[in-house]
């Protein structure tokens, strides 16, 4: 699609700029750290990830919207031998990658290797719409070459994969943020949604917590696996976030960085 990365380039820091104005007008929980720390580190991985991304398409031109329109000239994958509409093709792609991430995000939990990749992501002390885009940059690399191998599989549409990378990034960076959803419409939108209220258990420095409520955009894949816990057990203000050996070095990059290859 032409101009495709300044789109969702242009979608990106909107969205940012919105989360993070409601955060400084209604923030769920006081931070413990100041915005400038944590912010520059967060950013300066998301950065690192992009560049790796970049690397990455070096060894392998074709990325997830490129495996699409390749699969597409070649006819390859599924959707590719049906004759589904459009509509529906682009809905069941969409659902099948947001399932693949669900789970992608479970297994990352449970195989220690990948733990100590994700854990750069959990090991931020507060929680806000940067934790979104907190992710090692092999972790990140990883997540690519999976949705790649599945687009080449599925052979979705490439309107299909951006709407989904758009949706992924938009919603991650609404369910991290710290705003003050009121609690009538927090029920409501996470009846098809992760809120920012679900997602924030997920980062609690309890086990059983962290180990549910792994989806970043649909809240169905929970309600289904029964991984979804509604609440922190010790509520919102009073849980802690993080991993339960840390101090402040996570708002440092280099430590971040070096996080998965350490002896913690």
């Amino acid at each position: 699609m032409e101009n495709e990365a300044l789109i969702r380039l242009g979608v990106f820091l909107g969205l940012f700029s919105l989360f993070a104005a409601l955060e400084a007008w209604a923030p769920r929980r006081q931070r413990t750290q100041t915005r400038k720390a944590r912010w520059t580190t967060n950013w300066a991985i998301t950065v690192i990830d992009t560049l790796t991304l970049r690397a990455l398409a070096f060894g392998l031109p074709l990325l997830a919207v490129g495996a699409a329109a390749d699969a597409g000239a070649n006819g390859w994958g599924l959707f590719n031998q049906t004759d589904w509409p459009f509509v529906l093709e682009v809905l069941l792609a969409i659902l099948i990658l947001d399932f693949a991430i669900w789970l992608q995000h479970l297994i990352t939990h449970k195989v220690p290797i990948l733990w100590r990749l994700h854990q750069v992501h959990h090991a931020d002390v507060d929680i806000d719409v940067t934790t979104a885009i907190r992710f090692h940059p092999v972790e990140i690399a990883l997540s690519m070459l999976l949705k790649i191998g599945l687009v080449y599989l599925m052979g979705p549409a490439a309107l299909a994969v951006i709407l989904f990378e758009i949706i992924l990034n938009g919603t991650a960076m609404f369910n991290h943020a710290n705003i003050k959803l009121p609690l009538w419409l927090d029920k409501i939108v996470r009846l098809v949604l992760v809120t920012p209220d679900m997602h924030r258990v997920h980062h609690s420095v309890l086990r059983d917590e962290h180990d549910s409520n792994y989806g970043f955009a649909l809240s169905i894949w929970d309600k289904m696996f029964g991984t979804y816990i509604a609440q922190p057990d010790d509520g919102h203000d009073e849980m802690k976030i993080g991993l339960q050996w840390q101090d402040d070095r996570p708002s440092r990059l280099g430590w971040s960085l070096a996080l998965p290859f350490s002896r913690k």
